[in-house]
């Protein structure tokens, strides 16, 4: 069955200033390296829909809406923090960042498709229920995972984070929600910082040191992950991919390299066919490194979708 790949033109627009790392290249060096592949040739490609703000306030205050609609600039930047900052195309970007996973899972519960790659940003994992952080703005796939539950009536989603950074936003929205199971690892101490143990029984979120390889992260994965997948057994898998604890990437310090994005994603894939008819729903978070992102990404997608 297909694979989607879901983008949006405003996605490129929103940037934060030449010395950002988080940039519109990004997407253009996924884009180019799936192209170069082959891959692109199997996707189908389709444009996010855009988020609405009932779609946003599923997982967001209305007063940070507002803060930033009434924040968002005519010309240059405003800084929400030191390395978040809003130019005149941001919130466009965000409304259809937002709007990519809606449109996946509608289509993938539609049962037009099984899998799909959303290449958007900004990315979400950060955003909290009324804070902007981390370049991110809406919680992209915590507004995906409520609208599942709310609009297409599932009892079970699964959110795997494999971003070198701590999902904090997406931790704090689903906590103790007994329909929601989070799984990730993340570098600690490192941004956000904000402590190392599980808050509920709903997560496992896995903090490990700077320097940890793929073997340590393949073993806590079948150890930890795979167990709490099969006894939850989700009807949908989302999956916050960030590839910013690639070796090669300096905004952490982890080890991975392409083949341990390529194992997860298979993990991914056997719990979804086990449970999920096959669905899962894959979000770029993170990944700095033009190179290594691009990579990563197609060894993701091979597997996502089969190829």
């Amino acid at each position: 069955m297909e694979t989607l790949y879901i983008t949006h033109p405003a996605c490129r627009l929103h940037e934060m200033g030449d010395w950002h790392p988080e940039s519109p290249q990004r997407l253009d060096a996924i884009s180019d390296q799936l192209v170069a592949s082959g891959l692109m040739d199997f996707l189908v490609q389709k444009d996010a829909r855009e988020a609405s703000a009932a779609d946003v306030l599923r997982v967001h205050a209305s007063d940070y809406l507002h803060y930033l609609q009434q924040r968002s600039p005519d010309r240059g930047y405003y800084p929400i923090d030191a390395d978040t900052l809003m130019n005149p195309h941001t919130l466009s970007a965000a409304w259809a960042a937002a709007g990519a996973g809606l449109t996946a899972v509608d289509e993938i519960m539609a049962g037009r498709a099984r899998t799909a790659f959303c290449a958007v940003r900004p990315p979400g994992h950060h955003a909290r229920p009324g804070q902007a952080m981390g370049f991110c703005f809406f919680n992209n796939i915590a507004v995906a995972a409520r609208h599942a539950l709310e609009r297409h009536g599932l009892a079970r989603v699964a959110i795997i984070d494999f971003d070198v950074h701590h999902g904090n936003g997406t931790e704090e929205m689903f906590l103790h929600d007994p329909r929601v199971l989070m799984c990730s690892f993340y570098q600690h101490p490192l941004f956000p910082d904000l402590h190392a143990e599980n808050p509920g029984s709903n997560m496992v979120n896995i903090p490990v040191p700077a320097y940890s390889g793929g073997d340590v992260i393949r073993a806590l994965v079948a150890d930890r992950w795979l167990p709490a997948l099969s006894a939850f057994r989700p009807e949908l898998v989302l999956v916050s991919a960030g590839f910013d604890a690639h070796r090669e990437d300096d905004m952490g310090g982890l080890g991975l390299v392409e083949s341990d994005y390529a194992w997860i994603t298979a993990r991914l894939v056997e719990v979804a066919g086990q449970h999920a008819a096959g669905r899962i729903i894959s979000f770029l978070e993170g990944g700095y490194d033009h190179s290594a992102l691009g990579r990563s990404v197609v060894a993701h997608v091979k597997v996502l979708g089969g190829y």
